[in-house]
């Protein structure tokens, strides 16, 4: 009786500790990824290389991830970001071992080749953003987004990073089935006015974040006559399925949620001088909650049904960093307000039913 007690003890005490790591898991995969970029400390030429001191200094990025959050991609990719007073600069290492593409019209839909891609919120309201894609031979899809998908968004492929500069450098030999490569690297210069929301806007974002996202399209191949082309699954006629691999996981197969992109935060310091800590807002983790809530809410289209449904969610609140949030859902006749107020700044923060995100400030 004694062991059996002590057996039980045991396995109580497995279950709770089980479940106290899977809190932390969770916690772990909510919170998007972050990256300090430093001020560049020389005039960066766009080749593709990196070989300016700035760069060498520079911290990379954490391996990318799946899309989905819970696969070790097959081939590594990083990143490294810089500034100055005039651009934002990326800079993509990219391991292939086949290093292939062949699309080279600009504003085509480069993922359907191998290709890298940059989404920019410089505001962090969940609407407006710029999509930047490329494939190894450099050509671009560049395009402006009014919204998520999800809001009935309307896609400018009109809009043109018109300063933007770009440069691929191929580690072994393009379209070449013959050998093994290393892979490709991508430079990018993007600058701040390419991205202003007024003419005379000043939106270098120094001491600042913004929400980015990038992700890396792969796909398995065939190779016919010499030539690389999407593996085609020979049951369904179809190409199969491409990799999505993310610098901050998505947790679902879709980039276009914008409140999952990472932090990228533009410290003032030099590359290289003195290391800078950056902390998320804490308003961004009721942020967070409040996005959590708005994809359930919006699928199930019944804001009323919905509402009456999770009557817990807005009597009980949740805590967040030890504070008990409240959120609210006003329901009206061009659709509703989700919002809460903070308890670590007391601003309202709102999403619209579009999606949209605004802060009313105490």
């Amino acid at each position: 009786m004694k062991d059996f007690a002590e057996r039980h003890k045991k396995l109580i005490s497995f279950i709770l500790f089980s479940l106290y790591i899977g809190c932390i898991i969770l916690s772990a995969q909510e919170t998007p990824r972050k990256y300090v970029a430093y001020k560049a400390t020389e005039t960066i030429k766009i080749d593709g290389l990196a070989d300016e001191t700035s760069w060498e200094k520079g911290p990379w990025s954490d391996l990318f991830i799946d899309i989905e959050g819970d696969k070790k991609p097959t081939y590594d990719t990083q990143v490294k970001m810089l500034w100055d007073e005039t651009n934002i600069y990326f800079f993509a290492r990219i391991k292939e071992p086949h290093v292939w593409g062949d699309i080279t019209e600009h504003d085509a839909v480069i993922f359907h080749n191998n290709d890298f891609e940059v989404f920019l919120d410089p505001e962090g309201d969940v609407h407006g953003y710029y999509e930047l894609e490329w494939n190894v031979l450099n050509t671009v899809w560049d395009q402006y987004l009014t919204a998520p998908y999800r809001a009935g968004n309307e896609t400018l492929n009109g809009w043109e990073a018109l300063g933007m500069q770009s440069a691929v450098s191929v580690q072994g030999t393009l379209n070449d089935p013959s050998d093994v490569d290393e892979g490709w690297t991508l430079e990018i210069a993007i600058p701040f006015r390419d991205v202003r929301t007024g003419y005379y806007q000043d939106n270098v974002p120094k001491s600042k974040f913004w929400r980015v996202g990038f992700s890396r399209v792969n796909w398995d191949y065939d190779i016919t006559d010499g030539k690389y082309s999407r593996k085609i699954d020979p049951k369904t006629g179809k190409h199969l399925p491409e990799y999505n691999w993310v610098w901050s996981p998505q947790y679902v197969i879709n980039m276009h949620e914008p409140e999952r992109w990472g932090y990228v935060y533009f410290s003032e310091n030099e590359v290289g001088g003195n290391p800078e800590e950056f902390e998320i807002p804490k308003d961004d983790h009721v942020k967070w909650y409040l996005y959590e809530l708005y994809r359930d809410l919006v699928q199930k289209k019944d804001a009323v049904q919905w509402k009456t449904a999770h009557n817990e969610y807005f009597t009980d609140g949740k805590k967040i960093l030890g504070k008990t949030v409240r959120p609210n859902l006003d329901i009206h006749k061009t659709g509703f307000t989700l919002w809460a107020k903070s308890p670590f700044t007391k601003n309202t923060l709102v999403v619209e039913s579009n999606g949209k995100f605004r802060v009313l400030a105490n």
